[in-house]
């Protein structure tokens, strides 16, 4: 699957992120919100491609909310409320010229979102595959 491929790729460049600590460069800082914007992307794409496959006509959808939803119902990811959240961080990239919000997405990455991008990944990897 492609655009699984293209998540694992994504999802392994977002591991950089704990080899910088703050204070952060503002060019560091928008890098690190680059990264978690680009795994996220890809993490929903590869959702909605296999559960298309699947026969979850839901998935068809363009919104990544839908997905989610989906996927979460399909029993593809555990908790719906952590991806939401983390739908809600992506939405704030345009904001990320506010260092407030860029700090914000690139902690709640370090803290929360790494772990849940690494669940769905062995999650579909062991199941779905």
């Amino acid at each position: 699957m492609r655009k699984f491929d293209n998540y694992c790729a994504a999802l392994e460049n977002l591991k950089d992120i704990f080899e910088y600590s703050e204070p952060y460069s503002n060019v560091v800082l928008t890098g690190l919100v680059a990264l978690y914007e680009i795994c996220f992307e890809q993490s929903w794409k590869a959702m909605k491609e296999i559960l298309e496959d699947q026969g979850f006509a839901e998935a068809v959808t363009g919104s990544p909310r839908q997905v989610l939803k989906t996927a979460y119902q399909a029993g593809m990811i555990e908790d719906e409320q952590i991806w939401l959240d983390a739908l809600i961080a992506r939405n704030n990239v345009a904001h990320s010229y506010n260092n407030k919000i860029a700090m914000d997405i690139v902690n709640q990455t370090k803290r929360r979102f790494y772990k849940m991008f690494c669940d769905v990944q062995s999650e579909i990897q062991a199941h779905w595959l």
